[in-house]
């Protein structure tokens, strides 16, 4: 196999590469003077099956560009079939037109990277399932929920559900870990995305918390969550959560918030900067690596 990758998650691209035993196939990326992306596969021989590795993270629009441009490079260089791994899914979270005159975004997205002619995708925990349903090619979603339950699996104290979409994953993650589960009750302002927390379904007094969810964008609803949980008597609050999706400002908010530890994988790149002795980084580098190989 033949692995590329773009500029978002190098990291985890070079993880999967050492997985497989190969290297990272050559290939320039750059920007001509007036921003537009400069795409140039040098890489001397391509093979017919070749992967190509990008998160559509921060920046995302500038990312969906580059993934496109380095399928259609490759497909002019010789390669019949391209895998797309795409750990995080962007514009995920627009799988819905939540108000009149909004597009159905996730849709359009999923248009856009199908455009760029790739045989299959691979991704991981996306935040709707039916956005399976936008894409006319075979695509795999994967999950790291794995690498959670492992890692958390001699926690001993009760699973929060943060809002009522994450009340079934966080209530079959509970039971895996044979816990007690509640769900707080949340109110979200579509406009200005004002988190308000209006009570909870059990008591976390005297326990330790542990708050799972799919990703973590401005943290405004763990930071909300964490500190209603405190002032209702919980000892240690942890969270566990699929992607970090590395926003500027996030970290330092989540350094200075009740929250004692956040365990995320590394589906999105996490800077130096934004690591500290609260975040915890698993790879889902294996998990893609099976799944190449089936």
């Amino acid at each position: 196999m033949q692995i590329f990758a773009g500029n978002s998650n190098r990291e985890l691209a070079k993880e999967i590469a050492e997985l497989l035993g190969v290297k990272l196939g050559a290939i320039e990326l750059s920007q001509f003077a007036n921003g537009e992306t400069r795409i140039r596969v040098i890489e001397e021989k391509i093979e017919k099956k070749v992967i190509v590795v990008q998160s559509l993270s921060i920046p995302t629009n500038e990312y969906l560009v580059e993934f496109c441009l380095i399928c259609d490079a490759l497909r002019r260089s010789g390669a019949r079939e391209i895998t797309a791994v795409i750990p995080w899914m962007g514009y995920g979270k627009q799988d819905k037109v939540f108000r009149p005159g909004e597009p159905l975004s996730a849709k359009v997205v999923a248009q856009i990277i199908q455009s760029a002619n790739p045989t299959s995708i691979i991704t991981v925990d996306l935040h709707n399932r039916a956005t399976l349903g936008f894409f006319d090619i075979p695509i795999v979603e994967l999950t790291a929920k794995p690498l959670l339950l492992n890692y958390f699996e001699k926690f001993e104290g009760i699973v929060v559900a943060p809002d009522e979409g994450s009340i079934k994953g966080s209530r079959e993650f509970a039971e895996k870990l044979g816990l007690e589960v509640v769900y707080l009750e949340k109110i979200r302002d579509r406009d200005s995305g004002a988190v308000v927390i209006k009570g909870m379904n059990g008591s976390v007094t005297g326990r330790e918390v542990l708050i799972v969810d799919d990703n973590i964008f401005t943290g405004e609803t763990l930071i909300k969550s964490a500190e209603y949980l405190k002032k209702q008597g919980a000892k240690t609050i942890r969270v566990g959560a699929t992607h970090y999706l590395n926003i500027p400002g996030v970290a330092e908010k989540l350094k200075k918030s009740e929250i004692n530890e956040i365990v995320v994988s590394d589906t999105v790149k996490c800077d130096t900067i934004n690591k500290s002795d609260k975040l915890k980084v698993l790879s889902v580098g294996g998990i893609i690596v099976d799944e190449l190989r089936r």
